[in-house]
């Protein structure tokens, strides 16, 4: 098939998921994930929606640009402020779920060793971009709960990308090379980045978002080659740049137009391309109970931790509902593992429902019962994007999003 013509229908794809978010109100990622999940199981449509090494292709860029997005909206100064709380609460959001996701899915649904894995790592995940949103939206992000609360997503979300990257690469010599390579070139990264801003940077020809991919594609590749996953140096290299973009947002909201407009509609539309309707049906219960295994591994790391804090109590439980939250991270573990033939169809199915399910009840439950009352200024709104808010405000309309 002509490749204009495919990619003509995956833009349409998108295109159609913007106006339903327009118009609904939900986040775009979630409804493109619905549009590909829908189109790519109609007979007669689905044989038009077709996976090329193009969409490939651009699906895994976007999968890295939104990872390094994730990790630049984190602020070290808050991160290296409450580190003590932020590693500990991070930490048990992360390693609970991941051992009883996988306890469950190995021991009780007789999944092979590798697929529970997967299990335990995409269900681990904490929703960067779904918490962010509410912080901004609450004006908790200009308070110290905020800010811890954004810092122990970054621990959660590290110690996901640390063992997707660890459990399934390749150990040798290029390995080595990875990492000792990765750690120099973030090192001088910032440094770079912010001498190409300073005097090149604001040009028609945007050097410093060319450079930015340079290093992203260049790790991922050197990633990909060494066994591991090219999102993983991607979320570092995010932090590493964060103080750059706390002094020049222009910058930052350049690359998610990019992001947003082009590429991660291809890693969303194609995860949901790859979900089944059969399965999600003779699923079901298996969705309901790993839902239910990710909520309460959540809640028994995150809450106990947040106690020992001494967090108040309505505080607590906005902490751990929103460390339940899941969405791109997951829906990357899954599809790595579906890629990567670890999981089956099904099982890829089951995870990504659940990623699905987990990034609207806890936020709609914190939003509903635990909504702070401090309202976010329009400088505030401005700065966090539509593609964000459309998460939390589900009766406005924003004719921006995408």
């Amino acid at each position: 098939m002509n490749v204009y013509y495919v990619l003509a229908i995956w833009i349409g794809m998108a295109l159609l998921a913007s106006f339903i978010s327009i118009r609904v109100g939900i986040s775009v990622a979630l409804i493109e994930i619905l549009v590909g999940a829908v189109l790519g199981n109609i007979p007669g449509i689905k044989e038009h929606v077709q996976q090329t090494d193009y969409t490939t292709l651009l699906a895994g860029v976007g999968s890295i640009l939104l990872t390094f997005l994730a990790g630049a909206e984190i602020d070290p100064v808050s991160l290296r402020r409450h580190w003590k709380a932020s590693l500990s609460i991070g930490a048990a959001s992360f390693v609970l779920p991941l051992i009883g996701a996988f306890c469950y899915t190995r021991y009780f649904l007789d999944w092979n060793l590798h697929a529970a894995e997967i299990a335990g790592i995409a269900l681990s995940t904490t929703s960067v971009a779904v918490v962010y949103a509410v912080m901004v939206e609450t004006g908790l992000n200009r308070h110290d709960i905020g800010k811890l609360i954004l810092a122990a997503c970054f621990v959660t979300d590290l110690g996901t990308v640390l063992a997707l990257g660890g459990l399934f690469a390749t150990y040798g010599w290029l390995l080595l090379v990875f990492v000792v390579v990765t750690a120099v070139t973030l090192y001088f990264f910032p440094r770079i980045l912010r001498w190409t801003v300073a005097n090149l940077g604001h040009r028609v020809s945007e050097p410093e978002i060319k450079l930015i991919f340079v290093v992203l594609l260049a790790l991922g590749g050197l990633a990909t080659a060494a066994g591991s996953e090219a999102v993983l140096p991607a979320y570092v290299a995010g932090l590493v740049v964060a103080g750059v973009f706390m002094n020049d947002r222009v910058i930052l909201e350049r690359i998610r137009t990019i992001a947003f407009a082009l590429l991660t509609p291809f890693f969303f539309l194609r995860a949901g391309t790859l979900i089944s309707a059969p399965a999600l049906v003779t699923g079901a219960s298996v969705i309901g109970a790993l839902f239910a295994v990710k909520m309460v591994t959540k809640f028994l790391g995150v809450w106990p931790t947040s106690t020992y804090f001494r967090l108040p109590k309505r505080e607590r439980a906005y902490t751990t509902l929103l460390m339940a939250t899941g969405l791109t991270f997951g829906s990357i573990a899954a599809l790595f593992g579906l890629t990567h033939k670890l999981i089956s169809e099904a099982q890829y199915t089951e995870l990504v429902t659940v990623v699905i399910l987990s990034a609207f009840v806890p936020t709609l439950v914190a939003q509903q019962f635990f909504r702070p009352t401090t309202e976010m200024s329009e400088e505030k709104e401005e700065a966090l994007g539509e593609e964000d808010l459309s998460i939390l405000r589900p009766r406005r309309t924003h004719p921006e999003t995408g």
